[in-house]
Order: C-alpha cells, then sequence, then structure tokens
C-alpha cells in the first residue's frame, strides 16, 4: 500500500510548482512562417504611431437602373480601387436592412447606392455602416466618360488628391459632409489594389447649395530637360477626366440608411413637382393661346394629343398678373 504525504509535503511541491511556472519562458507559437515571437509582435502593435486606414466601399445600383446612370456607377468604381461591386437590389423600404448586410458580407464599412426611379431620377445614397450617418442625394447634370469623350488620362488604381471649396467650412451640416466624403472617396495608402502616385485631383465645390464634383488629370511634362523640381507647380496642368456630377443634398440621416433626421434641405424640389409644374405652365401658355385666337379646345388638342390630359375642364389655373380664372 501507498503512504499519504502529509500536508507538509504537498505544500512544498505546490510551491515549486508555481516558481517554475513564474520563470519559465512560454514556447512561441509555430505558423507557416516561421517561429512567432509574442512580446515582438505587441512591440510593433503599440510602437506603431500611425493610423491605418482599412475603408473598403460597397458600390451598388438599383434594378430597372438605365443604361447612362449604369455607366456613371462603372465610373465610379473604375475611380475607386477600394471598392467592391455587388448585384442590383430591389429598390424597397426594406432596402437598408438588405444593403447593411450585404456591406457586412463583403466586409466592407461604406456603401454607395444608385437608385433610379421612374428611369428618369437618379438618387445617391452615401452611408457608413452599420451605424452611419447617411445622406441622400439627387443627382443632376450626369456627364459620363464615354460621353465626354476628353483627353485627360490618369493611372488606373492610383490615389486620389481630394479639394474642397471653402464652403463646406461654414455650416455643420456641410462638415459632415465633407468628412463622409472624405472617408469614402479617401483611397487608403496601404490598400492592395492602390497604387502609390498621386496624379489626379478629386474637386468637390459648393455652387448654388450643390455640390459638383470634377476629376483632373495632373499633367507633367516628361522631357528630361523640362524636369519639373521638388515643389515646382508653375510647370504642372490639370486636364480633365471625368465624370461629371452634380449632388443636392436632400436629408442627412443618423443611422445607416434611415434613422432620426439631422439635416433636411429647405430648398430640395423634388423632380415629380418640377415636372407637373412645368406642364401645368405649358398648359396655361396653350389656354392663353386658344383664348386669344379664337381656337377651339378640339382644333388646338388634336395637334398635340400627349397633352389630352391637361384640358380645361379638369384644371383651372390663376394667373400671377391677373385675377382672371381659366
Amino acid at each position: 500500500m501507498a503512504k499519504k504525504r502529509k500536508q507538509s509535503e504537498k505544500e512544498a511541491s505546490s510551491e515549486l510548482i508555481k516558481k517554475k511556472e513564474e520563470f519559465s519562458v512560454e514556447r512561441p507559437k509555430r505558423t507557416l512562417l516561421g517561429w512567432k515571437d509574442k512580446d515582438v509582435e505587441e512591440k510593433k502593435q503599440n510602437d506603431s504611431p500611425f493610423f491605418r486606414n482599412k475603408e473598403k466601399v460597397l458600390v451598388t445600383c438599383s434594378r430597372r437602373i438605365i443604361f447612362r446612370y449604369r455607366h456613371l456607377m462603372l465610373n465610379v468604381v473604375s475611380i475607386l480601387p477600394h471598392c467592391k461591386k455587388d448585384n442590383k437590389i430591389d429598390s424597397k423600404e426594406s432596402k437598408g436592412g438588405a444593403l447593411n448586410e450585404l456591406v457586412e458580407l463583403k466586409n466592407c464599412s461604406s456603401c454607395l447606392f444608385f437608385e433610379c426611379r421612374k428611369q428618369k431620377d437618379l438618387y445617391l445614397w452615401m452611408a457608413k455602416c452599420p451605424n452611419g450617418p447617411s445622406v441622400k442625394f439627387l443627382v443632376n447634370a450626369v456627364h459620363t466618360m464615354e460621353e465626354l469623350k476628353l483627353t485627360g488620362n490618369h493611372l488606373k488604381g492610383s490615389r486620389p488628391i481630394l479639394t474642397f471649396s471653402t464652403n463646406f467650412d461654414n455650416d455643420p451640416h456641410w462638415k459632415l459632409l465633407k468628412e463622409i466624403i472624405t472617408q469614402i472617396f479617401g483611397v487608403p495608402k496601404d490598400h492592395r489594389k492602390a497604387k502609390p502616385f498621386h496624379d489626379h485631383v478629386f474637386v468637390f465645390s459648393i455652387v448654388d447649395d450643390h455640390i459638383w464634383f470634377r476629376n483632373y488629370q495632373i499633367s507633367v511634362p516628361h522631357n528630361e530637360i523640362d524636369k519639373v523640381d521638388r515643389g515646382g507647380l508653375d510647370k504642372m496642368t490639370l486636364v480633365e477626366v471625368g465624370p461629371r456630377f452634380c449632388l443636392n443634398p436632400i436629408k442627412i440621416f443618423g443611422g445607416s440608411f434611415g434613422g432620426p433626421t439631422l439635416y433636411e434641405n429647405p430648398y430640395y424640389v423634388s423632380p415629380n413637382q418640377v415636372r407637373t409644374h412645368v406642364l401645368l405652365a405649358f398648359c396655361h401658355f396653350l389656354q392663353i393661346i386658344a383664348k386669344r385666337c379664337d381656337l377651339g379646345w378640339d382644333l388646338l388638342y388634336g395637334s398635340l394629343p400627349h397633352y389630352k390630359i391637361f384640358k380645361p375642364t379638369t384644371l383651372s389655373f390663376k394667373h400671377q398678373s391677373s385675377q382672371h380664372e381659366y
């Protein structure tokens, strides 16, 4: 029969084991590239004073988008090397949840969503996922690279220089838009698809409460005699590349594709209202002509069959300069 150890012997053996554990060095982890020292890895992480930008942008569009807007989206994809393109998504009320799931699956942090309605109007969503904020724009004055055929040509995948007009520092909502645009359109330095060159400029300027976008190539003379010195900006020129578009901000939301409204544009007029005002004004003009020339409505509307819905029996107009109702 084996004898039981005394209590004092047990305590002494446990103390020896603890001392060995304190003075023993941890065995480094073995990886495919060799032995990995834990202390060296922690020192590298703690000693790095720089912030590493890991921004990735998901670019997608809604179904039934027309070719011009689809080409604009492809142009944006071509000038952003850190973006990922995905399939079309149904433009519904629940699109925010689907887009947030897609952004998470694609391992992205931002989203550009091109939403086309009635095959006429284009809306652009810029969102930081999954917590927001997000902005909804109406896109006007769209000109793709294929339409413009400009002479500028910069290296694909190179990093752009972002420039903003001084108006962005006037109001808080413009400051927020500037920060969102900087994070989405700024290409990270260490991205695997980005080239370490700055040969083009993204220009964002505010005119009439609209954000106008331009893309310029930095053209430098390449002759050996005319080499540009460091800081010699006199010999550099800007050549436009494209695309061109104008962003009219509608609303800024606190969440991703929704949430509390942080800002609402008081000067925004929807495209549907603009079209109805134009048609009503044209119908009013036709009524004045018919009254002055003593033309019958059947004769006048017979030549314009697509304006039959605006007959005077269904609409009444009041002109600003006169008190007569037609």
